[in-house]
């Protein structure tokens, strides 16, 4: 039977427990365990429910009481939804405005939703509707209630009132008066000066910022200015996420605070500037964060890049190597001299790739140096040199530097230009190992990239030991993914011209709390690695056919960035969607 809600009731503990008791959902023994608790062991502000779920309690049948299930539970028994605050998706500016922090903590309630009709009100206490009417009043729109987490609950009521007191306090919210900078200057007429980077509001604006960022396992974050507002993104798991809008005057601010702590000329906002921040996130972990700005229309651009020191102590098999793959790769970077390059678009892996590789080859009886633009990373392990373009310091000057410095194995940042290639090759020449990267869409290709910079077929043949092409796809949340089947031509399209049976373990996304419904969760890597053996570099010359050396190849038992990606399909941890979306077709052959 039903249980009939309650009206104007704040839900106790012992209200919890005779309900889930009623709708047996809890034991006797259990019910009596909670009760009878002492006081002292709860936390003063703690939601029942809190309590409850922290107790790792089982139902009847076995299953565990955890806070998931206790919210669908309730939401059942007070006929509202269930929400989850997504903090990505709520613009936290205008929820502030709906009602004061004060009405909000007194009734432990917060607005997530604005519609033109009506605004979504996420309590933990569905029963409770003292506030209900003043609310609808002084709004003059309906109210829909849904059921949420009370520690999100808390949490986001402090963290989105704060922002928003801070970024009011800073630069206000004056839609009237735009400020544009360089492109249409406009003139404010009696206006106040623009908020000081230093002020205690833009530093609370920034900490949030940043340690939003590490929360929601962004790679970059981008603060884009346009007329009236400045817009912040997130890239999370290589796709960008709006996040918030600050008013045009803070954003400036919120720029120049992050290029003092990234020791940037503040006073320069016409040229391009690198930088970079090294902080702590809540877990005292160091996070190193690398600044870029750039002059737009409406003024800087800024995008950081967040670099997890984690990612150094990665094995191959973290990254997404199989077992063919790491076999091939490991043969080569165990080769005494020559190069190796490492190929792809931005954005595709390529540095993590190399700074794993070295980290591996770094042992105490090597020299391992690097040439790089900027430090990616700071490891110990390496002797690492950063490009200064400013006095003259380039990859060729640098290589040039390194190879009075005894070294054994160098890594070059990219392989650019013909004096940083020809470098690459006498360094090679000389017996060391080079590591570098190439922007080409696949492995055979760098080898017509080459030929392109001016270096000689024959020098080619001589030093190139392989090439990796490497893309990033995202994997599938390990918590909500669930097997489904594949048609056989959809399987052809990824898999042409390889004939391979269609997987029976293929999964698909469906969205959870932990992927924040998305359906994935991080990123693996997909890789087309093409040792340069003797057939292959018979066909280098000063014409060679890039079609021909991959047909070659193929032959050798090179898999395609496509059957790379497959592999993973059949394993379950991507989609063909996502090996569409980061493989051009041009690449499946």
């Amino acid at each position: 039977m039903k249980p009939a809600p309650l009206v104007n009731k704040t839900l106790s503990l012992q209200d919890l427990v005779n309900q889930l008791l009623t709708d047996e959902k809890l034991t006797q023994a259990d019910a009596e365990k909670l009760i009878t608790t002492p006081k002292g062991h709860k936390l003063a502000n703690q939601h029942p429910l809190e309590t409850i779920a922290g107790a790792n309690l089982k139902e009847p049948d076995g299953t565990p009481i955890s806070m998931a299930s206790l919210l669908d539970w309730l939401s059942a028994w007070a006929e509202q939804a269930v929400f989850h605050i997504d903090p990505l998706k709520i613009d936290s500016l205008k929820i502030a405005q709906i009602m004061s922090f004060a009405f909000a903590q007194r009734h432990q309630i917060m607005a997530v939703e604005i519609k033109p009709e009506f605004v979504v009100i996420a309590s933990a206490q569905p029963f409770n509707d003292e506030w209900e009417n003043d609310l609808k009043h002084v709004l003059k729109k309906d109210i829909v209630r849904v059921v949420t987490n009370p520690e999100d609950l808390r949490r986001y009521t402090v963290e989105f009132y704060e922002l928003a007191k801070s970024v009011n306090q800073a630069g206000g919210v004056d839609s009237d008066s735009p400020f544009t900078q360089n492109f249409e200057q406009m003139l404010e007429l009696g206006a106040q000066g623009n908020p000081d980077a230093n002020d205690q509001h833009i530093v609370n604006i920034v900490d949030w910022l940043l340690q939003y960022a590490f929360d929601q396992r962004a790679s970059d974050i981008h603060i884009e200015p346009r007329r009236e507002i400045a817009q912040m993104r997130f890239r999370i798991d290589g796709i960008l996420h709006n996040v918030y809008e600050f008013p045009a005057k803070v954003g400036i601010a919120v720029t120049s605070r992050l290029k003092i702590l990234g020791r940037l000329n503040v006073a320069e906002k016409r040229k391009p500037q690198d930088g970079r921040i090294k902080t702590r996130n809540t877990l005292d972990k160091e996070i190193e964060l690398r600044l870029s700005t750039l002059p737009t229309a409406f003024g800087e651009k800024l995008v950081m890049r967040i670099f997890d020191p984690d990612v150094l102590q990665c094995s191959f098999q973290d990254l997404g190597f199989g077992s063919e793959d790491l076999s091939r790769w490991n043969e080569m970077i165990k080769q005494p001299h020559g190069i190796i390059l490492v190929t792809g678009p931005t954005g595709s892996g390529k540095t993590t790739t190399l700074y794993s590789t070295l980290r591996e080859l770094a042992t105490s009886e090597v020299n391992v140096s690097t040439i790089e633009d900027p430090i990616e990373m700071v490891e110990p392990a390496f002797n690492q040199m950063q490009v200064q373009h400013s006095i003259g310091l380039e990859f060729s000057d640098g290589v040039k530097a390194l190879m009075r410095q005894d070294p054994d194995i160098i890594m070059i940042g990219e392989i650019r230009d013909l004096e940083t290639a020809e470098m690459a090759v006498q360094a090679a020449l000389t017996g060391h190992l080079v590591l570098s990267t190439l922007h080409t869409n696949d492995a055979p290709s760098s080898l017509n990239r080459l030929l392109e910079l001016g270096i000689p077929s024959y020098l080619i043949r001589a030093t190139v030991l392989g090439v990796m092409a490497q893309r990033l796809v995202r994997t599938l949340c390990p918590s909500c993914k669930k097997p489904t089947s594949i048609s056989q031509e959809d399987w052809t399209t990824i898999t042409h011209p390889w004939k391979t049976a269609v997987p029976q373990k293929a999964c698909e996304p469906v969205g959870c709390l932990e992927c924040r419904n998305t359906g994935y969760r991080g990123r693996a890597g997909v890789y087309e690695i093409m040792p340069l053996s003797e057939p292959i570099k018979e066909q280098i010359n000063d014409n060679t056919n890039s079609a021909a050396v991959r047909k070659q190849a193929i032959k050798e038992g090179m898999h395609s960035l496509r059957l790379s990606g497959a592999q993973k399909i059949a394993a379950g941890q991507t989609t063909i969607d996502e090996i569409l979306r980061v493989t051009p077709l041009s690449l499946s052959k």
